[in-house]
């Protein structure tokens, strides 16, 4: 399946979700999910985009490795279901949106915690969603970098 698709899943399962497990297993899908992407990135994408990408499958795979690993049978796993990415920076939009959604989610969560535990849990992946967020942003900066150059000549030309 391809990135958007997989990211449009995210994003609505995320918004469905009340229970603070299942928002957490949401949460874990949508990290684990980056993570993939990113790595897809580093091989497969763009040659300005791959120490980014590199970077965005460190920073997703603590987002990862904070949560509590959820029991997922494989066919449920998201990332695991990556084909294609598509269209880069469309891929690169959504997951953004998603990530900035992950947070807000995981605030929300960490201010209902009942737990220290939780409340920390959910602190170090909100640190890992802000910073894969940030990773996606500049990635999508040096897309636009790239391609301003084309737009130019085109406007020149045109």
């Amino acid at each position: 399946m391809d990135a958007v698709r997989l990211i449009v899943t995210s994003r609505r399962a995320l918004a469905g979700t009340e229970r603070a497990p299942d928002l957490m297993t949401e949460v874990w899908q949508a990290q684990a999910l980056a993570q993939a992407i990113g790595s897809r990135l580093a091989v497969f994408g763009p040659p300005e985009l791959r120490g980014e990408a590199l970077g965005l499958t460190e920073l997703a795979g603590r987002g990862c490795g904070v949560l509590d690993t959820p029991e997922l049978d494989t066919k449920d796993l998201r990332a695991a279901q990556l084909s294609e990415l598509g269209d880069a920076r469309q891929a690169l939009m959504y997951l953004g949106s998603l990530l900035g959604e992950v947070g807000i989610a995981l605030v929300g969560l960490a201010s209902a915690a009942d737990d220290e535990g939780t409340y920390w849990q959910c602190m170090e992946a909100i640190d890992a969603a802000d910073e894969s967020r940030d990773r996606v942003l500049e990635m999508l900066r040096r897309l636009a970098d790239r391609d301003q150059p084309l737009h130019q000549h085109q406007r020149e030309a045109g």
